[in-house]
């Protein structure tokens, strides 16, 4: 599946790969984040009454979901897709693995019980196409199960950074991707045919010592900016400097540390099945909710 060129492009893919590349050797020491967001995927596995013998895990990093996962006994066999070789071949420790884009998965209609995703969909352009690739992945009453950074990641750092572009440069460039919301992704489900969607979101705060740490984190999970319209000069240290000062005035604790927001979205929908339960037309109840209730209808004219 090639992208549609009327999807608005946000994302250079090589710079992506690139940085995907540079953070696998040395990702186990900033994977707490991806940890965070898998055991929210287990959770909600933990709550279903069913299994699911052959699953795909879309982005997997090192294989990080595929552990935590295995832990719930809900999963058989975990086949794990990542665009970077050198992440793909840290997963095949947890599992068989191969390196594919995205939008070239090499897998047959209807070829997956379950298909998870974890902490990397807010990196692709065409969200709504891959919502769809992973629909069609599905067999009926297939789990679809992914979750991504939502949009108040990362909005102390946003804040701060504007600020000091615009303080010393008259003006600002994109430093960081923009997420989606809850209510856009939510809708997301439906669009791509999933029946029984289900969207929620909850907040992590992580503090630092200071700025330049939370961007050592960053590049450490691979997720610095590799946006197409970001400035291609050098950034000048001095930026760095006065955000920092102004992150640090603006967000510092009593002990000096600064937080660092984190929204992880998370999203459940399932491939159309005929034993799924659907919601009545409107209209089609066989009993009045006034006669359950023992009470009489009152004419809106009398």
């Amino acid at each position: 599946m090639s992208q549609d060129p009327s999807i608005p492009r946000l994302f250079d893919q090589v710079a992506q790969r690139r940085h995907r590349a540079r953070a696998a050797a040395g990702f186990s020491g900033f994977d707490f984040l991806k940890k965070e967001a898998a055991i929210r995927i287990a959770d909600r596995l933990e709550l279903m009454r069913r299994d699911f013998p052959l699953c795909l895990d879309f982005g997997s990093h090192d294989g990080t979901l595929t552990r935590v996962i295995a832990d719930t006994g809900k999963i058989g066999t975990v086949l794990q897709a990542d665009p970077a070789p050198a992440f793909a071949s840290l997963a095949a420790d947890a599992g068989p693995a191969l390196a594919t884009e995205y939008d070239r998965l090499p897998f047959a209609a209807e070829s997956f019980d379950a298909v998870f995703s974890c902490l990397t969909l807010h990196g692709v352009d065409d969200l709504p196409g891959v919502m769809a690739q992973m629909r069609r992945l599905l067999r009926p009453d297939g789990l679809c199960l992914v979750n991504l950074l939502g949009g108040s990641t990362l909005s102390e750092l946003r804040a701060v950074l504007l600020e000091a572009e615009q303080e010393i440069y008259g003006g600002a460039g994109p430093r960081t991707a923009p997420m989606a919301d809850i209510r856009d992704v939510g809708g997301l489900l439906g669009r791509a045919g999933l029946a029984l969607p289900v969207a929620d979101a909850d907040r992590l705060t992580i503090t630092y010592p200071d700025i330049f740490r939370l961007m050592a984190d960053l590049r450490g999970m691979g997720e610095q900016n590799a946006l197409l319209g970001r400035r291609r000069t050098p950034t000048s240290r001095r930026l760095f400097l006065r955000a920092a000062e102004i992150y640090h005035d603006r967000f510092a604790d009593e002990d000096g540390r600064i937080p660092a927001s984190f929204e992880i979205i998370t999203l459940t929908g399932w491939a159309p099945h005929e034993s799924q339960q659907t919601p009545l037309r409107p209209g089609s109840a066989a009993h009045r909710l006034a006669d359950s209730l023992g009470a009489a209808e009152q004419d809106p004219e009398a």
